[in-house]
């Protein structure tokens, strides 16, 4: 999620990310989930989204049967490696990542730049880092699968210069019905069950370079990467944002159902 322009400042409060369930008492497995509930640029519009789609990402892990921990990055992590205390790790959308993470040059700026907050991004990579090194299954979506590929020392298309398919255009809703072409035998197709999926899209970032190691998975039809694996590990990234409840609720059900299940095998007993 990244573009949006103008409008008043607001701000996203916890509580109102929080769903309107218990979180199970025996839960299947407790995830890590990281966002930044609140960054540079937002606007009530960007602040609506970012609560919205945080409400539904948590529901559906509860209605999973999981468990939940949230860290905001929109305030500094005591300690980022704190979320190998959980069974795996969740990263949420949100504004662009600052170019300099990513070794662009000119001071990071790029064109149409929203919500750049380096402190948050170097916090993110950090509890990458650590669930890396933990094993966890790691999911990432839109900024946070960005944030993965990052941490696995790849790059970022700073803006797309034809963004028609991705995101619309001023004036208009910003996010819009997007068809994505699934690779035959990934993850990801198995997960969702189909080689051809129509998601939610709205950004004007990609994944460019992947990481060392990660194999695509997913394209636009224009060839932007929509989604990515590790295939020696429990890891996808994707693009699009399945916790929009504007989107089909079947697709966004099995891809977290297949992380949930993932981050339970690896459950170490209490």
């Amino acid at each position: 999620m990244a573009g949006d322009a103008g409008g008043a400042p607001a701000v996203v409060l916890r509580e109102e990310c929080v769903p309107d369930r218990p979180m199970p008492e025996d839960p299947v497995a407790h995830v890590a989930v990281l966002v930044s509930l609140n960054f540079p640029d937002m606007t009530e519009h960007t602040a609506e989204l970012v609560t919205r789609f945080t409400r539904v990402a948590l529901e559906t892990l509860v209605d999973l049967g999981a468990s939940y921990e949230l860290f905001d990055t929109s305030e500094p992590l005591p300690d980022p490696a704190a979320v190998t205390g959980c069974d795996g790790l969740l990263l949420l959308g949100g504004g662009d990542i600052d170019g300099r993470i990513y070794g662009l040059g000119d001071g990071g700026r790029v064109p149409n730049q929203y919500g750049v907050d380096i402190r948050a991004d170097r916090d993110g990579l950090a509890a990458i880092e650590a669930a890396l090194g933990d094993q966890l299954p790691v999911l990432g979506i839109c900024r946070g699968a960005q944030l993965v590929n990052v941490a696995y020392g790849g790059t970022i298309i700073p803006d797309i210069d034809d963004f028609a398919l991705h995101r619309g255009g001023p004036g208009d809703p910003m996010f819009l019905d997007e068809e994505i072409l699934v690779e035959p035998g990934s993850r990801v197709a198995e997960l969702l069950g189909a080689e051809r999926i129509v998601a939610r899209s709205g950004h004007h970032q990609a994944v460019d370079v992947v990481g060392a190691g990660l194999v695509i998975t997913a394209r636009a039809h224009d060839g932007i990467v929509e989604s990515f694996e590790d295939p020696t590990r429990w890891l996808v990234g994707v693009q699009w944002h399945p916790e929009d409840d504007d989107g089909p609720a079947e697709d966004r059900r099995r891809l977290f159902a297949g992380f949930v299940a993932a981050c339970a095998e690896g459950r170490v007993p209490a």
